[in-house]
């Protein structure tokens, strides 16, 4: 059974977000949905589900990488996972709210790999953000 006690790595990185919002300005990357778009993924990519951004962290994870590679490259401290409309109420109206948590897993392994990456090459914590 999953503890719900947070890591130690998690810990520190929550410790080392509230250190940055009280000591400096912390910037948040920007619109998520438009620089999706603008990669022109295919009905294909959307499993025929346009619109639905967040059914590309299966499909397409490689798009969503990019987007938050570019935010951070640009020095941006943290990321929002694509997972926006990952809710009951907004895949319901593709017909797949049942895959809400699987959706949002995934929106968020790719963003946080994505922030320990940079992290690692660059030596200043990013953080991930859940949306």
């Amino acid at each position: 059974m999953a503890s719900n006690t947070p890591s130690s790595t998690t810990s520190s990185r929550v410790s080392a977000f509230r250190e940055a919002l009280a000591s400096r300005v912390v910037v948040a990357d920007g619109a998520m949905g438009t620089m999706l778009q603008a990669q022109d993924p295919s009905m294909e990519d959307f499993e025929q589900l346009e619109g639905c951004n967040e059914i590309l962290n299966l499909t397409r994870p490689d798009i969503v990488r990019s987007v938050h590679e570019e935010y951070f490259a640009v020095g941006v401290d943290c990321v929002e996972t694509n997972t926006f409309g990952a809710n009951f109420a907004a895949l319901a109206e593709y017909d797949i709210a049942e895959r809400v948590f699987e959706l949002s897993q995934a929106g968020a392994a790719i963003a946080r790999e994505v922030a320990d990456e940079f992290t690692a090459s660059t030596g200043q914590q990013r953080f991930v953000l859940g949306s």
